[in-house]
């Protein structure tokens, strides 16, 4: 066996960015915040420095144009144009906050009762929000106004019961979709009251999209409110920026400057709020655009920083705190053990060459976070490599490397994937086309999660076969009929013609591997296939795996973190912690005498000297029950 050093650099992990400050790093967000607190600073304080008393008018100063004593002239009574500016914008801001706060406590309140405790709430208040949506917005606004009088704070408020319903849509489909997430349910084992879980668990997932709608409605309330005082459905004696566009457009022929200073005041705001609604998405969701470069300074960090998620991109926040709450010791070498007589590969017969891989993740600022901290190896013909570690180390974000699957923000960073002569380390989604799905499968862990609930399981199977290899849809009919007979269901047919709901979690982890042998590819990359099922149908899968994997001389890079799975199924071993592989050799060396330090202290924890259990006592004896 060889002993090769692989450097490791422990950097000052990187602060913590807050919101406010990723907000303003953007010119968007930045530009936008300035303009939006000169607004409010005038709501707040314009009364207080206007020039005139905004009301007054005066005979003598009718349509004035602009003078040093009246800097944007007078109106058609002879009032001070810039004070009822300032004064309008006090007024305007604060019914459209109005309009905003009534909405979103109607909407987010019912939206998160509905959304998690369903029930006869869930119906009643989908139905008065369909009601809401269907009545005319003008004229429940005029009936009001014939029945309450010309109030825009009145006004206000019924508009914003009319637009509760964008909140409550939004915040429904959110609670809904993480409803029954295993964590709520974990909370709700533990004990947490309802209130607590809704208000620490699922408050938090819905906070981003709230707050980016606020700005939106906010947007609107402003139009709206000035649109009616515009049509003269309001006070007259309330400045506003909507009243003074109708007491401007009465006069436009004789001085159509009165028009340009409140369609000005309302086109600003109106902007300033979409620009910063779009830049807070930007940040609370993490949707901007990733620059692909081809090298660039990484960080390396040890310890817990490899738990990535492969299922979305971690922001830079969450980055930064599992970089944080690194603890690990560092790794110093990696023992390489040669192979035996018995599994020389032969140079010819490697299908995936992977050489010195790193895979890092963009922050919005600051250097790249690695996660995959170059790892190298070899897959041959006919050969199942497995790559076992504990959970975050590294495995599926190198699984998903050689995929082209990276979450959003992780790219290659270094390092070479050789797949059959192709490159594949910083290939195009072009490159992929015609190599995953078809000369590459893939089977996941969650079966249930990968099968689209809204097609047949027959529909599933048989585009794939017709987008890859061209057969028409009768001849992909017959081969997924084939191929579902041949991974062991019952009645391929019957399950051809089923919803993915309608099977078990085995009978679907059967048929992703039928779909993943379906294209006859030459490596298969299985990210624990048999985590989410018993261990009965464990047993059937990984049978079905090895007798498929023989009988069509596949390689296949298995990820998994069971040495029961790697003894039953693999040829050689590739051992990784914290994203570096610290061990790899045939799966006897491994497991028979492994070297490294972390190897051993993996195959210690497996528990095996516990005590034999006593036969299953027949049902209603109490027989060879333990106590």
């Amino acid at each position: 066996m060889t002993a090769v050093d692989v450097p490791t650099t422990v950097p000052t992990p990187p602060v913590r960015v807050s919101l406010m400050r990723r907000l303003v790093r953007r010119p968007i967000g930045l530009a936008s915040l300035i303009v939006l607190g000169i607004i409010a600073l005038i709501a707040v304080f314009g009364g207080m420095i206007a020039p005139y008393d905004p009301n007054l008018a005066s005979l003598q100063l009718i349509l004035k144009g602009p003078s040093a004593e009246h800097l944007l002239g007078t109106d058609t009574a002879g009032r001070d144009v810039l004070s009822r500016l300032l004064a309008a914008t006090q007024v305007t801001i604060a019914a459209a906050l109005v309009a905003l706060v009534t909405a979103a406590i109607i909407g987010v309140t019912a939206g998160l009762i509905a959304g998690y405790y369903k029930g006869w709430f869930d119906a009643v208040s989908s139905w008065v929000t369909s009601l809401t949506m269907a009545l005319p917005g003008i004229v429940v606004l005029l009936a009001a106004r014939a029945v309450l009088g010309p109030s825009v704070w009145l006004s206000m408020v019924i508009f914003g019961i009319l637009l509760s319903p964008a909140f409550f849509r939004l915040v429904y489909a959110a609670v809904t979709g993480v409803r029954g997430e295993l964590y709520v349910d974990a909370a709700r084992v533990a004990g947490l009251s309802d209130l607590r879980i809704i208000g620490r668990h699922i408050l938090s997932v819905v906070r981003a999209p709230i707050i980016i709608q606020s700005a939106i409605i906010l947007g609107i309330a402003i139009a709206i409110q000035s649109g009616l005082e515009f049509l003269g459905i309001g006070d007259a004696s309330v400045p506003t920026w909507g009243g003074m566009l109708n007491d401007a457009f009465q006069k436009i022929f004789q001085a159509p400057l009165l028009m340009v200073w409140p369609s000005l005041a309302i086109a600003i705001t109106l902007i300033a709020l979409i620009l910063l609604a779009n830049a807070m998405r930007d940040v609370l969701e993490r949707t901007a655009t990733v620059r692909r470069r081809r090298r660039r300074a990484v960080t390396t960090a040890t310890g817990s920083i490899a738990a990535v998620t492969t299922s979305m991109s971690l922001s830079g926040g969450d980055l930064d705190a599992l970089a944080d709450s690194a603890e690990l010791p560092v790794i110093t070498d990696t023992i390489v053990h040669p192979d035996d007589a018995a599994t020389a590969p032969a140079s010819h017969d490697v299908v995936l060459s992977i050489r010195d891989l790193r895979v890092g993740y963009e922050q919005q600022s600051g250097p790249d976070v690695e996660v995959v901290h170059g790892v190298s190896m070899d897959i041959r013909k006919g050969e199942i490599h497995g790559l076992i570690g504990e959970s975050g180390s590294g495995k599926t974000q190198t699984a998903f490397a050689v995929l082209g699957l990276l979450p959003r923000g992780g790219r290659v960073t270094a390092g070479t994937i050789d797949y059959e002569g192709t490159q594949l380390g910083d290939a195009s989604e072009r490159a992929y086309a015609g190599i995953r799905g078809r000369r590459i499968g893939y089977i996941p862990q969650e079966p249930m999660s990968n099968l689209d609930p809204s097609f047949k399981i027959g529909s599933q199977l048989v585009e794939p076969l017709v987008k890859n290899l061209g057969l028409s849809k009768a001849d992909a009919r017959r081969r997924s009929l084939e191929l579902l007979d041949r991974v062991g269901i019952p009645n391929p047919q019957r399950t051809f013609d089923a919803y993915p709901f309608e099977v078990s979690g085995g009978m679907a982890q059967r048929v992703l591997i039928a779909g993943a042998v379906s294209t006859d590819p030459d490596l298969i990359i299985a990210d624990e296939p048999t985590t989410a099922l018993d261990v009965t149908v464990q047993a059937e899968v990984l049978d079905l795996l090895r007798d498929l994997q023989r009988e069509r001389q596949m390689a296949m890079l298995l990820v998994t973190h069971n040495f029961g799975v790697v003894s039953d199924l693999c040829d050689r071993v590739t051992v990784m912690q914290q994203g570096l592989f610290v061990e790899q050799g045939p799966v006897r060396t491994i497991l028979g005498s492994p070297s490294h330090p972390y190897t051993q202290s993996l195959l210690d924890a497996i528990l095996d000297e516990g005590p034999a259990r006593g036969p299953l006592a027949p049902a209603g004896s109490s027989e060879g029950v333990r106590p």
